[in-house]
């Protein structure tokens, strides 16, 4: 089942997310396939529970699409719940991202090279686990989702301002994208 994705501009987008047990969900491993289906779909790397208006600490990875850059990321593809990062380590690089739920604007963002996780996986196994380069950078956009914060909050005052009529009119549903969003402003009988 593919889910709308959240528009900038969406509360949802904005709140910390709350941890979940094994026993409050236990249908996750049928939300993850559907999260899965819902980022193939509009052919995203990753997608964050808040992106679909879900506001859990479960995030969703698929960087395989990197692999001919990095070989290393072949199936390179996992489930994230209730992530803490526990280190970010390593030289700060540039890399131009994006987001499901601000479409058309791309921006170099600068992160750490490394980021150490601890985390559970879909089965409910506990990991603690470090990832580099790309993956890293994924899994720390993702993770910033779940912290409720964008990627467009790490650009400069002015770089921002430059993009704010942009960011205005996705959150309105002025925006044309392939896959199904839900819109804030829709909500106020837009």
């Amino acid at each position: 089942m593919k889910f709308p994705i959240v528009a900038y501009g969406d509360p949802v987008l904005r709140r910390k997310a709350t941890a979940i047990e094994p026993d409050e969900y236990p249908h996750i491993k049928e939300l993850i396939e559907n999260m899965f289906e819902t980022m193939y779909a509009a052919r995203g790397v990753g997608l964050a529970a808040p992106q679909i208006g879900i506001s859990m600490r479960l995030f969703v990875v698929d960087a395989s699409v990197f692999e001919d850059e990095d070989p290393s990321l072949k199936g390179f593809k996992k489930a994230f719940i209730n992530a803490i990062i526990l280190e970010e380590s390593g030289e700060e690089w540039a890399f131009n991202e994006g987001c499901l739920s601000i479409p058309d604007i791309r921006e170099d963002i600068y992160r750490k090279a490394t980021v150490k996780l601890s985390y559970y996986d879909e089965d409910w196994k506990h990991h603690e686990e470090s990832f580099s380069g790309l993956a890293a950078r994924i899994i720390q956009h993702e993770y910033d989702h779940i912290e409720g914060k964008l990627f467009t909050d790490k650009l400069s005052p002015l770089r921002r301002r430059l993009i704010e009529k942009k960011l205005n009119d996705i959150s309105k549903g002025v925006v044309e994208v392939e896959y199904k969003m839900k819109f804030p402003a829709a909500k106020k009988g837009r």
